[in-house]
């Protein structure tokens, strides 16, 4: 299965946080699973760790080469995922996330979160 991590999902994995829930761990560490991180997670990590706002302390390039190291896949942003975004319900209103539930619908895979409103979103996503 294709998963597709949130951002709050790729920064509890990439720091091996207890913070993680165990459904998460299961998915992230089954056989099969393709791990996959947009693009869209480092920006978010990038202006917030540059803010200097606590839950984002990973330095944005270092996680990227992490995950990469780790096996996961990098998918960029495109045009199609950007205009998907206004297809979308005014449920959510975090532009990181609402771009990570475009993607999820436009590729087509299952995007893995722990937030319950976006696990509101019809689609392919999966609460943890």
């Amino acid at each position: 299965m294709k998963l597709l991590l949130d951002t709050q999902l790729l920064l509890w994995a990439s720091a091996g946080s207890a913070s993680l829930p165990g459904a998460a761990r299961k998915l992230i560490s089954g056989i099969g699973n393709e791990l996959i991180f947009s693009v869209a997670s480092i920006w978010e990590t990038a202006i917030k760790h540059a803010k200097g706002m606590t839950v984002f302390r990973a330095d944005p390039g270092l996680l990227r080469s992490s995950l990469l190291g780790n096996g996961y896949a990098e998918l960029a942003i495109t045009g199609p995922h950007a205009t998907a975004v206004a297809s979308l319900p005014p449920i959510h209103k975090d532009p990181f996330d609402r771009l990570l539930i475009a993607q999820a619908m436009v590729e087509g895979i299952t995007l893995l979160t722990a937030d319950g409103t976006i696990a509101k979103y019809p689609g392919p996503i999966r609460k943890v």
